[in-house]
Parts: structure tokens; C-alpha cells; sequence
């Protein structure tokens, strides 16, 4: 293991609520965020990278995304642009969402951005045939990473509640690119009970980009929906993701540990900020052990 501390950095999601995206089941949050104000607590909880929700940036013009690309330098901050929510490919049947997808490499050049987490599927087509899906995102992304070389930026595509870490790796086998990997996302692949050390094991060298989530049982709700696992701050819950880390360093993962919040636990009142907060403070200490 290499001498210097992994890294630690934020996904925008954490805040969707405040961001305007509230789920049936939540409530509407006391107040909204801009990108900047995420971008100043990220700061304030010094963390070494973000991960930015290209959903939550309100403005793709060039000048704009220099403007943060300026503000992250400055502060020294990693940063990887994230496309694809909340569906992305749809499993490889949506043309138009492909288009969009090649649009934001200009988009993540701009913002200053080596890697862009990608969306090929996601939990709305979980139980429709894996097979087909791959096939057609297999066809898409083998265009992609011609793209992705001519920027220089490399694609992560995220385990979105869809794909196990097999699928996951046929996938990446059948495009065999360098600019394909894994946004490795610690929590997804435990919703579709796919055990998350056996998945880092086979998927640690394509590792890109990850979202370090933790998990527990929510008493209530049906076992046939997503958020049955709901997210608890990091180390609260189900997940190892000291072990998960620990593969990561072993693989010579490059990029920062980010973590990602979606549903909050009804039993961490004090709210997302608090649990990013607490999550933050856990994989520093992850970080700094590994």
C-alpha cells in the first residue's frame, strides 16, 4: 500500500432534497441549495473532491462551468461530472439520452473533470431482461469511448440498482476500453442482495469513481421497493466499507472515496447535512487507515 491517505470527497446527491428533487415519501426541506452553496460546505467540511450532479447544475454554458471549474481549483479540489440521473440509457433503448451523454464530455472538459460517472440503466428496468440491455449498451458504449479518448475523459458507469458485479463485468469485457470502468457504488449492489466485497473483488481494477453509501433496513416499508435498504451515515450501517476501501487502495484506485446519501433512515433526525457530515468524519478515519 502507497504511502499517501486515500481521499475523501462529496456527491451533490446528498442534498436532492434541497436541490428540489423530494421523493413521495420525504418532506420538502427548510431551504433550498444552490451548486455554490454545496460547493462552500464541501469546503467547510474540507474534503479533497466532489462529485457533481450534472442534474443539479443549473447552467451548462462554457463561461458558467469555468466559473466552477475556477472555484474547485482554487480550493484544490478533485472533482468527477455525474450524468445520467435518474435512468440514463434506459437500458439502452433511449437515443436521445445517448446524445445528451456525448454532449457532456464538453460539459465535464469544461467543469475541469477527468472522469464522468454514466448511467446505462437503473432500477425502473431491474426486472426486465439483463440480457438485451447489455447487448444495446454494449453497442453504445463501444461509440462512447471513441469519444471519451478524443476528450480524454474517462467514462464510470454506475451499478445503478440494476446490473450485478458478473453483469457489471460483461459489460466492461464486451467494450474493452481503457475509458470505460466503474463508478463503484457500495450500497446498489447490496439493494440487489449482490454482496458488494465479492463485486469490489472482481471490479476493483475498473474502479474509477465510487459512491460510498451505507445501508440498514427500514421496518414499514415493502421489501419490493429500492428503498427497503435506506442510507445511514457511513459505518452505521450494513455495509463494509472499510474492507471495500482497503481493496480499492490494494488495486491503486486513483480517485476519492465520495460519499453518497439518497434515502435518508427516518431515525437520523438531524437531517442529510448531519449524516454527510458524520460520513465525511467516518471515511476520513477510513482514509486514513487504509
Amino acid at each position: 500500500m502507497g504511502a499517501e491517505p486515500m481521499e475523501v470527497g462529496i456527491d451533490s446527491y446528498c442534498y436532492h432534497r434541497f436541490f428540489g428533487e423530494v421523493y413521495p415519501q420525504q418532506e420538502k426541506p427548510p431551504a433550498a441549495m444552490t451548486l455554490e452553496d454545496f460547493l462552500d460546505r464541501a469546503h467547510e467540511l474540507e474534503v479533497d473532491g466532489v462529485s457533481l450532479e450534472s442534474c443539479f447544475i443549473p447552467n451548462k454554458d462554457a463561461a458558467y462551468l469555468n466559473h466552477i471549474k475556477d472555484v474547485l481549483d482554487d480550493r484544490k479540489m478533485a472533482r468527477v461530472y455525474a450524468w445520467g440521473h435518474p435512468d440514463g440509457l434506459e437500458g439502452g433503448r433511449n437515443t436521445r439520452a445517448y446524445e445528451e451523454m456525448i454532449r457532456s464530455f464538453r460539459h465535464a472538459r469544461n467543469v475541469g473533470a477527468d472522469v464522468m460517472r454514466v448511467v446505462g440503466s437503473s432500477l425502473m428496468y431491474r426486472n426486465e431482461p439483463h440480457g438485451p440491455q447489455i447487448e444495446r449498451l454494449t453497442a453504445m458504449f463501444r461509440e462512447a469511448v471513441k469519444v471519451a479518448e478524443d476528450f480524454g475523459i474517462r467514462m464510470a458507469v454506475e451499478n445503478h440498482i440494476d446490473f450485478t458485479a458478473d453483469e457489471m463485468l460483461q459489460l466492461l469485457t464486451a467494450v474493452g476500453s481503457p475509458y470505460l470502468g466503474v463508478n463503484f457504488d457500495t450500497g446498489n449492489f447490496l439493494r440487489l442482495l449482490d454482496d458488494p466485497v465479492k463485486g469490489m473483488a472482481k471490479l476493483a481494477k475498473y474502479v474509477y469513481a465510487t459512491h460510498i453509501k451505507d445501508l440498514k433496513v427500514q421496518k414499514g416499508v415493502p421489501a419490493d421497493e429500492w428503498f427497503f435498504f435506506s442510507s445511514t451515515p457511513v459505518g452505521d450501517g450494513l455495509v463494509d466499507n472499510l474492507r471495500l476501501a482497503r481493496m480499492l487502495k490494494e488495486a491503486g484506485y486513483e480517485g476519492f472515496l465520495a460519499v453518497e446519501i439518497d434515502f435518508l433512515h427516518p431515525d437520523y433526525a438531524g437531517g442529510e447535512d448531519e449524516a454527510v457530515k458524520k460520513s465525511v468524519a467516518e471515511l476520513k478515519k477510513i482514509a486514513a487507515s487504509v
